[in-house]
């Protein structure tokens, strides 16, 4: 069966998107000032280690997530298997947050992922996000314990193939 999500590419026409979504207080909570995070995200869009897309159902656009290479961000998630990919995301629009999007949109986008060849999937939610870490769980991640992060300390979850 399809996934009914779709994940284009990012480009600069999605910048305003992104900047709006930001400043959603639901997206503030967790990703912290929309200004350091629209700088962060927008000036990742030419970096060749991060992979940036729009996650949209039937064609309306409604969050954001990155999916980046280990050897270059957040080394201190420990040994992991070469080829290991981090992600992270949010749901912009606030009519698409505690619907089960969360988790199926994850599941459905490193189900790809692992299709394609990637060993394992990582991510590292603030432990107090328990939305995040329920949809991480819901999507087959497991808990790996608590790493230290610039941001604080974060929960690793793994996905394996």
């Amino acid at each position: 069966m399809a996934s009914p999500y779709h994940f284009r590419p990012m480009t600069t026409a999605d910048l305003p998107l992104i900047k709006q979504w930001l400043a959603q207080p639901h997206v503030r909570e967790w990703w912290g000032d929309p200004a350091e995070q629209y700088a962060l995200v927008s000036g990742d869009l030419d970096e060749p280690a991060m992979d940036q897309f729009i996650v949209a159902s039937e064609d309306n656009d409604f969050g954001y997530i990155q999916c980046y290479d280990l050897t270059t961000w957040n080394s201190g998630f420990g040994k992991q298997p070469e080829g290991t990919r981090g992600i992270d995301l949010f749901i912009g629009e606030p009519d698409m947050v505690a619907g089960g999007h969360g988790s199926a949109l994850i599941h459905a986008f490193v189900d790809d992922r692992l299709a394609q060849g990637v060993p394992r999937i990582v991510t590292d939610p603030d432990p107090a996000n328990a939305r995040a870490v329920r949809a991480y769980a819901k999507a087959g991640f497991q808990e790996a314990g608590i790493v230290d992060t610039p941001d604080g300390p974060a929960l690793l979850m793994v996905r394996d193939k």
